[in-house]
């Protein structure tokens, strides 16, 4: 009788000994998985912010192949291909994150940001229709703006300019957007005070600096502006005032900034050069 007890008491510690093995065991596999997943979102975020692009896309697609119900991974494909440039095949990645439980407006708005890089305007007003008008980000209403200018609702794309550039410490690009649309509309004045004010939201924006300079030269102003320029870029500038002045036909005026954009540059200016000889050659 006292054995059968031994006997059993020693199974039940064998028994008891046992689950704590295998409750260890859980709790180091749950331990082990709380570290992969904080590796992985390391990894994750250095793939979208500093690696190869094309490396990126090879990381998430692996990744989200193995994991295809994991929408921070389609995510993480997503961007990673609008980041490679490849935004046809970000479309459906990003059409993909949104039919997934845990996808998000922000989701909506990035899906419709691949489609005007695809030139799909009606595309990307289908998406944006869709984000709730709680929604209020810089993002959000730049893309609304590019929208209403494309289908030239110039009303809707100014109201959406100015409220973007209300969202955001950085509106140079979204100035300068704005000051182009102006431009095309054929009102030099407005565009001209835009691309001024881009400028003075960032000197460096080389963009602005051309547009402003298209900007002048069509209401015939040919004189530079007086804003913060390389030795390059006033060649470049003055390259851009002459092509502007030729087009409207005040061709001594543009041979001379030509001439002018070619002794400026700081090497051979191989365009000002061409476009100054074929005026020459007749």
């Amino acid at each position: 009788m006292l054995r059968r007890t031994g006997i059993a008491g020693a199974l039940g510690l064998s028994v008891l000994a046992g689950c704590g093995e295998r409750s260890g065991d859980a709790e180091v596999q749950r331990a082990l998985q709380d570290i992969n997943v904080v590796d992985e979102s390391g990894l994750s975020d250095v793939m979208m912010t500093v690696a190869d692009p094309d490396e990126a896309v090879a990381y998430f697609a692996r990744s989200a192949r193995s994991n295809p119900d994991r929408v921070d991974l389609q995510r993480g494909l997503a961007k990673s291909l609008i980041r490679a440039g490849r935004a046809t095949e970000a479309v459906p990645a990003w059409e993909g994150v949104i039919a997934l439980p845990g996808s998000t407006d922000e989701d909506r708005v990035d899906l419709a940001d691949a489609l005007i890089r695809t030139n799909d305007w009606a595309g990307a007003r289908a998406a944006l229709d869709a984000v709730p008008p709680t929604h209020e980000t810089f993002e959000r209403y730049r893309l609304e703006a590019m929208v209403a200018d494309a289908t030239e609702d110039w009303t809707r794309a100014d109201s959406f300019y100015e409220v973007a550039i209300g969202l955001t410490t950085t509106p140079a690009g979204v100035l300068n957007n704005w000051g182009y649309s102006k431009l095309t509309r054929g009102d030099y004045t407005a565009a001209e005070r835009l691309f001024t004010d881009a400028l003075r939201h960032d000197p460096q924006l080389f963009t602005a600096k051309n547009n402003l300079i298209l900007a002048r030269g069509a209401q015939r102003n040919y004189d530079l502006p007086v804003i913060p320029m390389t030795q390059e870029e006033r060649a470049q500038l003055l390259y851009t005032l002459a092509l502007t002045a030729i087009k409207q036909n005040d061709l001594t005026m543009g041979r001379g900034l030509l001439t002018e954009a070619v002794e400026t540059h700081p090497r051979h200016f191989e365009e000002a050069a061409r476009a100054l000889a074929a005026m020459d050659g007749g």
